[in-house]
């Protein structure tokens, strides 16, 4: 094989491997760009040593800085750094809890969260159901591997073998009209990056809308006031009236957020 058609995954693999610099990509996770203090404390490490971790995390190209003025904010790469982090967090093991802020923290990452900019956790994978249950998203199955829609589909909406199929989800044109109803911008979608796309939740298993339409889509429950940001990085919650407003919208049931 060409050598130059090989990638360096051990490169960015022992980028990413240290703790520290693991929970600084995932403080960006959310899609926000930050500081290198408040990236510092993120990974519980002084202001001196963060520039270290920072520096390879550039070089490894999973980082990107903005100048501000005197100031300078690092930020995700690509949504696909994101997208690598989701899918390496399916076969991590789960980090010790040690303190009841740690639990809280936790428990709320697991049942809404961003990734990168779109939804994820509970609430993610129940809009994504939502989506496909009301012909918003149509699941087809990809590769040779053979098998009906209907089993594309429940790989996505199932439980364990969620990422056991080669699946790919298309904009129907019913759901196109639905969205542009519901004020989503379709036509503004950029096109450099996929429209629909999916990640495999790392919590939950099952399928959760990423691409343009999953930030586009986000984006507006936010507009809306459906979403709102917790407290702790990356987490969102979902308001009363974005409980309500999903039920009649999308027929998202209360028992599959809570």
């Amino acid at each position: 094989m060409d050598a130059r058609t090989e990638t360096d995954v051990a490169h960015v693999a022992a980028a990413i491997g240290d703790p520290s610099r693991a929970k600084v990509l995932l403080a960006l996770a959310g899609g926000g760009a930050l500081p290198a203090s408040a990236l510092a404390a993120e990974a519980g490490v002084s202001n001196s040593t963060i520039s270290g971790h920072l520096a390879r995390l550039l070089e490894a190209r999973l980082l990107t800085v903005e100048l501000d003025g005197r100031h300078r904010y690092y930020r995700l790469a690509t949504t696909d750094v994101a997208r690598a982090l989701e899918q390496l967090a399916l076969i991590a093991r789960p980090l010790p809890v040690r303190s009841l802020n740690a639990d809280t923290r936790a428990k709320a990452l697991l049942r809404a969260r961003l990734c990168y900019d779109h939804l994820a956790g509970r609430l993610g994978v129940a809009v994504m159901s939502a989506l496909q249950e009301r012909e918003i998203l149509a699941a087809e199955r990809t590769g040779s591997g053979g098998g009906s829609p209907a089993a594309a589909a429940d790989a996505g909406a199932g439980g364990t073998g969620a990422g056991s199929l080669d699946v790919s989800y298309v904009l129907t044109a019913h759901g196109r009209q639905e969205l542009a109803a519901f004020g989503v911008e379709m036509d503004r979608l950029p096109r450099r990056r996929a429209s629909v796309r999916y990640c495999v939740d790392w919590a939950e298993q099952r399928h959760h809308l990423a691409g343009a339409l999953g930030g586009a889509l986000t984006t507006r429950l936010f507009d809306l006031e459906w979403l709102r940001h917790g407290k702790y990085r990356r987490v969102v919650h979902l308001t009363d009236a974005g409980r309500e407003g999903l039920a009649t919208t999308f027929g998202v049931r209360g028992d599959q957020v809570d």
